[in-house]
């Protein structure tokens, strides 16, 4: 474990800077500490094993693909058969040790989390590339969830309510109860927080869990699950399986062993889990599956703040973020200030390695990420549209060994534009010129996602009218800090409309954990009632 006696700060995704020399010190030193123990082989967890296998993949770091971050087992559809049989057979332990000793490993877990923040971050820093604030802010949420879903458990006291009777004799209750195994299917993008979320849900509501994280990221899954097993929670409960979609997610999605399903990732592939992964009979899935996210500036905005506000949420994170802003509709007589403005505070950001602390902006993710920006630009020039800053991928000071375009601005396209409805997940964002606030309302709601949206204002009916209309489960208003991004647990609940969410009910939010319970209706007849 790296000790790096760092202060205890909170970085979250809306913290501006953190100019403290104490802290950013302490992560120079987990960087140096962790790069020692880059490339090590790492074992799948399944049941009480640590399972290895004679083929592997490399984990290279986006950063310079010449540095391999760790080295996993692939897995095979054998391997989650194992695994879910190993969480069967652990799930009835772990729903009988009752909801209070569950959250209190988890809330241990959450704290283990914060001890090891820097060591944590660093390494997601190499894994995919995030900055030290967005990377310690992924760890930190991690830590969060736990606590903030052991809270609400809490609040509720383990979802037991008392109901009404017929008579003096009746007992009624409505119980919340585990379903049984969950998966979870995690992306790269957050890594931790979005392996660590969804599996610490379905564990405080009494479930065990078979993870899967992406093979662009599979060792902060495993950093995560292995915590777990270090404050206590038993073999089985926690069991993870690393390897392509082909063979182990398709395991996941069709093994009958599987009671819910939690995945986040792309469109196509959410939409045909959601169609494909009920079977025999209806099995819960929660699905988070991207945005085209959407920010309005008005003629009345404060225009810096506007502008710093999609600044730093279509390139945070290199715009890989499911919440970044891609598109802005900005009302006319605003226009041509509000793009210069942008343009001006785009061009001042460092991209280069990330774990510098000069450089905001890291790589993509892999090569064909880089392609996807390239060819976006391409599409620009080809149909007309002006690139105002960016549109370039770096090749000097040994970024040509990794993945890093430039912060990217188009104009001029029209608003029927591809680039303006279909998720790139790259640092690309167009803005294009509205007559009004409803003609922007119409375009922002014109596509399958409603993920997040903002609006830059002072009008306070502008607002209003922005709040009633706009199709998106998470809103801001005036927001400097992410005109779209920056969710925190208990703080802002997170999840999406139409083609990007499923539930309806919000992870980072209080009506998550039920989404992994089933309710009993329970009648005792007698003069006394059943015990809790």
């Amino acid at each position: 474990m790296v000790t790096t006696g760092a202060p205890r700060m909170k970085i979250t995704y809306a913290t501006l800077s953190a100019e403290n020399e104490e802290l950013q010190a302490a992560f120079d030193r987990a960087v140096a500490s962790v790069r020692e123990h880059l490339g090590q082989r790492y074992p799948m967890l399944i049941g009480d094993e640590r399972r290895f296998a004679d083929e592997e993949f490399e984990d290279r770091s986006p950063i310079d693909t010449s540095l391999v971050v760790s080295r996993f087992p692939m897995g095979t559809r054998t391997d989650v058969q194992d695994a879910v049989a190993a969480a069967r057979a652990a799930f009835p332990a772990w729903r009988d040790l009752g909801w209070r000793r569950r959250i209190g490993l988890l809330r241990q877990a959450a704290d283990l989390i914060s001890e090891r923040q820097f060591e944590y971050a660093a390494l997601m820093a190499f894994e995919v590339g995030k900055n030290r604030l967005e990377a310690l802010g992924d760890v930190e949420e991690t830590a969060d969830l736990l606590r903030y879903y052991s809270d609400v458990m809490e609040r509720h006291e383990g979802f037991v309510e008392p109901m009404g009777s017929l008579s003096p004799a009746e007992h009624t209750r409505s119980v919340l109860k585990p379903h049984g195994v969950w998966a979870v299917i995690s992306p790269f993008n957050f890594p931790m927080a979005l392996s660590g979320g969804p599996a610490g849900g379905a564990l405080i509501a009494g479930n065990t869990v078979v993870m899967k994280p992406s093979s662009d990221a599979p060792l902060m899954g495993y950093k995560f699950a292995e915590v777990l097993r270090e404050v206590g929670v038993p073999p089985g409960v926690v069991n993870l399986v690393t390897g392509p979609g082909e063979t182990v997610g398709v395991e996941l999605e069709q093994n009958p062993g599987i009671d819910g399903l939690v995945f986040t990732g792309s469109y196509e592939v959410g939409m045909r889990l959601y169609s494909s992964f009920t079977r025999d009979y209806p099995r819960p899935i929660i699905t988070e599956m991207g945005g085209k996210n959407p920010a309005i500036v008005t003629r009345s905005a404060d225009l810096d703040e506007a502008a710093e506000g999609v600044m730093r949420s279509a390139f945070g994170f290199d715009g890989q973020k499911c919440s970044a802003n891609s598109r802005v509709y900005v009302e006319r007589p605003a226009a041509e200030e509000f793009l210069a403005k942008l343009v001006e505070k785009t061009e001042k950001l460092a991209v280069g390695d990330p774990t510098r602390r000069e450089n905001w902006m890291g790589p993509v993710i892999n090569e064909r990420a880089l392609r996807k920006f390239t060819d976006a630009v391409e599409e620009v020039q080809r149909d007309g549209g002006t690139i105002e800053v960016g549109g370039a991928v770096l090749s000097g000071d040994g970024t040509e060994r990794g993945f890093f375009p430039t912060p990217t601005v188009v104009s001029g396209l029209p608003l029927s534009h591809r680039l303006f409805r279909e998720e790139l997940f790259v640092p690309l964002v167009v803005v294009g010129e509205v007559d009004s606030l409803d003609e922007a309302l119409e375009q922002a709601n014109a596509t399958p996602y409603g993920l997040t949206a903002g609006i830059f204002t002072r009008d306070d009916a502008e607002i209003r009218h922005f709040l009633d209309g706009i199709q998106a489960g998470v809103v801001y208003v005036n927001r400097r800090a992410g005109a779209t991004t920056g969710a925190w647990p208990g703080i802002q609940s997170f999840g999406g409309w139409k083609g990007s969410g499923s539930s309806g009910k919000n992870g980072l939010g209080p009506y998550y954990v039920q989404q992994f319970m089933r309710e009993q209706s329970q009648t005792v007849m007698g003069e006394e009632p059943p015990p809790a």
